[in-house]
């Protein structure tokens, strides 16, 4: 997938760049800057020496030496002074001339750290929300593999607003349902009627829609029973059912697709999927896509969320309750917000799987 967040240190990326949260000045400073310096050698410091001063907002490219990438783009982001002082602009413009000298460069891979969210104090999720931005319109018009590299989940945050929404919104459907399913409704007598019933009936939905695809055949065999059919069916007969069968995954794809009346492009690179796997997709008419990547393209395709059951369920998936992944993507859905790499970052935080890969 284009993007994608990994726990990693930035210095052991095997990328064609990874950026560095330079000093203005030509020494080394902490965090990050001293990691890469350290696995890079001397070299790499009398390259920047020669760079000279860089300004705030303003990225620089030196070779790798001894890293596993092949370039060092020196990015200086801004100190957080209370976001009146043009911080955010400042810290897109990092990203912005990042990803460009990485065009320059004809770099195919590139690896970030958060910028700007360590030591100079910028407040974490503003500056995910910025980074995230910064890449979802890169990769809408370039192809690139992006990675946002942190050393743990917690190493960025998500706004307190989002976190507690979909923190409730787990509670409501994930922890409930899982008491349910171990104790029963009779046990659970600390729960409120209410929540009770609307488990009830979000169970018998869940149900019900497990069947959705059988239920075609279920007509088909009741048919026959009453019109005294044989069991067995004739070749022409067996022709005749499969033309009527329900449109597979990838024929339901193209054809929601052309619906948009968008590019190709746009709804692979929405999806983060990249353009190799989509192609794969397209030429393969029988293909069997992951779950992730069925639910990338619903995403893409700003499918409700009964839309989003009907076109998974053509790759024989389905959203349960029993799933945090599951109800993260329902939560996203039911809140009208289908940016892959936003819904990422919430993925990552609860340890997921990432929208896009396959």
């Amino acid at each position: 997938m284009p993007f994608e967040i990994v726990r990693n240190d930035i210095v052991n990326m095997h990328v064609d760049a990874i950026v560095n949260t330079a000093n203005p000045k030509p020494i080394i400073g902490y965090g990050v800057d001293a990691g890469v310096h350290k696995k890079a050698g001397p070299e790499l410091l009398a390259a920047r020496e020669q760079v000279g001063r860089i300004g705030v907002g303003e990225v620089a490219v030196t070779p790798g030496f001894e890293l596993d990438a092949k370039y060092v783009l020196h990015a200086v982001g801004p100190i957080w002074q209370g976001g009146k002082h043009g911080e955010e602009q400042l810290l897109r413009q990092c990203y912005d001339k990042a990803l460009q000298a990485a065009l320059d460069q004809q770099c195919e891979s590139i690896a970030f750290p958060l910028l700007s969210a360590g030591n100079h104090g910028f407040p974490k999720p503003l500056a995910l929300q910025i980074a995230i931005n910064a890449f979802s319109s890169f990769l809408m018009e370039h192809e690139m593999q992006i990675y946002l590299v942190v050393f743990s989940k917690n190493a960025f945050e998500l706004s307190e607003k989002l976190f507690h929404s979909v923190e409730s919104f787990i509670d409501e459907n994930y922890i409930l349902d899982k008491t349910l399913d171990e104790y029963g409704i009779e046990n659970k007598r600390d729960v409120r009627d209410a929540e009770l019933e609307k488990i009830k009936r979000e169970l018998n939905l869940q149900r019900h829609l497990r069947r959705k695809m059988e239920l075609r055949q279920e007509a088909d065999e009741c048919i026959s029973a009453a019109m005294g059919i044989a069991s067995v069916v004739s070749p022409d007969n067996l022709d005749d059912l499969l033309q009527n069968t329900d449109a597979g995954f990838t024929e339901t794809l193209l054809k929601l697709i052309d619906k948009t009346g968008k590019k190709d492009s746009e709804i692979y690179k929405k999806a983060n999927v990249d353009r190799k796997l989509f192609s794969k997709i397209r030429n393969t008419p029988a293909y069997k896509p992951s779950k992730v990547t069925a639910v990338a393209f619903a995403l893409a395709l700003e499918l409700n969320l009964e839309e989003t059951q009907n076109f998974i369920g053509r790759a024989g998936y389905t959203l349960s309750h029993s799933s945090k992944f599951d109800i993260i993507i329902e939560y996203f859905i039911t809140h009208g917000n289908y940016n892959v790499f936003e819904i990422d970052a919430v993925l990552f935080r609860y340890d997921q799987p990432l929208i896009g890969s396959e």
